[in-house]
């Protein structure tokens, strides 16, 4: 499944007569004189490398490695910065959005970097549920898309979208991915396919559940990597990557316990990194799974499709203890589905809006509903079914190991049994991509603009067939629906975030998941090996895990200066006419936003 540290970013926009961008240039540190293989440890596994179905976290890193983005955040601060486009502009009205395609990108074969890929991209995302599976959601309100010439890509929406600079899908190369006729091939996982790219590193080997290979491309636009090759390398959970850490088999580990993290502190050759995330986790409540066409699919217990039984869970649960005695201090308490790392968006619950860890008002709650306790001790339905929940989580994981013991316990003293069903990740995403789940650990990252995880929960995300994993929680109510098209299509920053704070809201009243935490990101490096790592944000956000290639692009070994911009340069941009940053529309598009303060995610 996917998967938050705190820090605050503020939005601003600006107005100009001619609303043209032009991104500025990252400059790479030159490549190192000896060649160096920069190992990092996997806990979670690789779903696909093939880029229209990789959802895990994981495995849209490593596509960020190896394909650009349109557009993508910058590592300074997360402001949209260049990447296949070199300058974007909106017509008046918004409807229009024309991306000037960088001259000379080429792809690692050889072949020219142009409009058509991008437009192949697209379309291929809009006309193939399949291949929508990842990234389906930001195609929704295109249009069309068309490729007038090389250079030159033009996106018609069907309504203003403040997101169109952070549309998060990789570009590829039309000429190798034209003849894929079912998404769901192996061969669209192979190196003939996944290991043509453009990113500032190429696939060059794929052994799933081993290891990821790749290696540094010399033609990248920005500059070749200082690292010559890349590995990902697999472990069946943390403790056994903190042992490769110690001993040097691995350079770099995520994903730490606090446990580990406090014992890597002060270790010789080894830095930690206490960092700022962009991830919640959250317990899944199954309410009701379907399909886009309504059909149910699945095996979830009835009873939670009843909002009340869902709330009453809400409020048996102890986020406190979570925060304390899982993560260990290393987060913070809950609220909605965009974490209070992007403040302007994040929504916090009212005092009276709030689930306060309340055991007997949980009780009072399932009585009320018409839930009473059996003899047994577990409660029983209106259709006699008594409320025993199968509770999935991941096998690899320490956080979920722990949480299922606490959910467990918490909920049967109200009268609700629980029976424990950790497995793999793999067969997590297999369980709950079919609904056939009661209750899940789950964890989404999120992305500076808010839209993607908004639109994972509205209606349209609702899989197309059974085993689809485009949805998050199979929700889809009118209400959220309405209210996530309006943010979707505010041009008013302020007014903008109103609307998402409302969305979030609203899925928070009606729990079809109960967000558990936002826990920091813990990190550690070899630092007898590596002397720094670009992160994101600069100053202390995750070096892992980004969104974007800069933490393992910026790399940069041992006793060599990094003498070049780090990747900070590369959330610059240049305001054509005009001395800001940020620029919108005749109506004002909100297409950036700025870092605040910190404070304190995957």
């Amino acid at each position: 499944m996917r998967g938050i540290q705190r820090r605050h970013v503020r939005a601003a926009v600006a107005m100009l007569a001619v609303p043209v961008l032009v991104a500025g240039p990252f400059v790479a540190p030159a490549q190192a004189q000896e060649n160096t293989v920069l190992r990092v440890a996997l806990v979670q596994e690789v779903d696909h490398l093939n880029p229209f179905l990789a959802s895990f976290s994981s495995s849209a890193m490593i596509g960020r490695m190896a394909w650009e983005f349109l557009t993508l955040p910058s590592a300074e601060d997360a402001t949209p910065t260049g990447g296949v486009a070199e300058k974007w502009e909106p017509s008046p009205d918004g409807l229009t959005w024309t991306f000037t395609i960088r001259e000379g990108m080429t792809w690692s074969d050889g072949e020219p970097v142009t409009a058509a890929d991008a437009a192949f991209t697209f379309n291929r995302i809009m006309e193939d549920p399949a291949a929508a599976e990842a990234n389906g959601s930001y195609v929704t309100n295109f249009e069309s898309v068309t490729a007038p010439d090389d250079r030159t890509l033009v996106i018609k929406i069907k309504e203003p979208q403040a997101s169109m600079t952070a549309l998060d899908v990789p570009i590829v190369p039309e000429h190798i991915w034209a003849d894929v006729e079912d998404m769901a091939d192996p061969k669209t996982n192979s190196i003939e396919y996944v290991g043509v790219g453009d990113g500032p590193f190429l696939i060059t080997e794929f052994r799933r559940n081993e290891v990821v290979k790749l290696k540094a491309n010399p033609d990248y636009w920005r500059g070749a990597p200082k690292v010559d090759e890349l590995q990902f390398v697999s472990y069946e959970n943390a403790d056994a990557a903190v042992n490769a850490l110690l001993t040097s088999e691995v350079d770099f580990i995520n994903r730490l316990t606090p446990t580990q993290f406090d014992s890597l502190k002060g270790k010789d050759g080894i830095t930690t990194n206490q960092a700022v995330g962009r991830r919640f986790n959250d317990l899944l409540l199954n309410p009701g799974a379907q399909t886009l066409e309504r059909k149910p699919i699945g095996d979830g217990h009835p009873a939670l499709r009843d909002v009340r039984v869902r709330k009453a869970i809400a409020t048996a649960i102890d986020p406190q203890t979570i925060v304390d005695k899982v993560v260990g201090g290393y987060g913070e308490l809950p609220g909605g589905i965009v974490p209070p790392l992007y403040e302007d968006f994040h929504f916090t619950p009212s005092p009276e809006q709030a689930y306060k860890f309340d055991p007997e008002a949980a009780k009072a709650m399932l009585d009320e509903a018409g839930y009473p306790m059996g003899p047994d001790g577990v409660r029983v339905g209106p259709d006699g079914k008594p409320l025993k929940f199968r509770l999935t989580g991941r096998a690899s994981e320490d956080f979920d190991q722990r949480v299922a013991d606490y959910v467990a316990g918490w909920l049967d003293a109200v009268g609700i049994s629980v029976t424990k069903e950790l497995v793999s990740d793999n067969e997590v995403d297999v369980k709950t991509s079919a609904g056939n789940y009661d209750m899940a650990l789950s964890g989404w990252g999120t992305n500076p603009d808010p839209d993607y995880i908004l639109a994972k929960q509205a209606c349209e995300s609702l899989p197309a067939v059974s085993g689809s994993n485009s949805t998050a929680a199979f929700f889809c109510d009118e209400e959220y629906d309405r209210l996530y098209e309006q943010q979707r299509a505010e041009t008013d920053p302020a007014a903008r975030a109103e609307l998402v704070r409302q969305a979030q809201a609203r899925y928070y009243d009606q729990v079809p998941s109960v967000v558990l935490d936002y826990d920091n990101a813990l990190e550690a490096y070899r630092s007898d090996k590596f002397e720094s790592f670009t992160k994101q944000p600069a100053d202390n956000g995750p070096i892992m895990e980004q969104n974007g290639p800069w933490g393992f692009y910026g790399a940069v070994p041992a006793g060599e200066s990094a003498a070049a911009d780090d990747g900070g340069s590369a959330g610059m941009w240049i305001a054509v006419g005009a001395g800001v940053l940020i620029v919108g529309a005749g109506a004002g598009l909100l297409v950036a936003r700025r870092k605040k303060s910190i404070e304190d995610q995957e």
